[in-house]
């Protein structure tokens, strides 16, 4: 896919490009279970824990792109989870950074497992300067 020329947002010290991706993978337990969440009562991967794995890959994708002293924060998800996985199975978040606007990060993350998309997801990150941040957390 051809994504044209890079976009570029400059944070403190280091630009994020438009298109840095990566991917994490999860071999589903029994903690990662609906029922282990308290989110279902069958015991299979939950949607919070692909939630948070979605998240992690975003996180990854980041990794080495942002300044010192500087972090993001998710500020929304949306999520179609497609299929129910069971434990023992492996399933991989691919993160792919497809738009920036200042400080906000929109990623596409694909979840999948050897047979196809698990779940779909659109993750909203805010690029923070940690120590101000944390001065206005309650």
């Amino acid at each position: 896919m051809d994504r044209g020329q890079p976009t570029r947002l400059t944070c403190t010290t280091v630009p994020v490009i438009v298109g840095v991706c990566a991917d994490v993978e999860l071999t589903v337990g029994e903690a990662d279970t609906a029922v282990a969440l308290r989110c279902g009562e069958v015991a299979v991967l939950a949607t919070p824990r692909i939630v948070a794995l979605a998240e992690e890959a975003t996180m990854a994708a980041l990794s080495g792109h942002l300044g010192a002293g500087e972090s993001s924060v998710g500020t929304r998800v949306e999520l179609a989870h497609l299929a129910p996985i069971l434990i023992g199975s492996t399933v991989r978040a691919t993160a792919v950074l497809e738009k920036t606007e200042g400080r906000r990060l929109v990623f596409n993350v694909a979840v999948t497992d050897e047979a196809g998309l698990v779940a779909a997801a659109k993750v909203t990150r805010v690029i923070v300067d940690v120590a101000k941040f944390m001065e206005k957390a309650r």
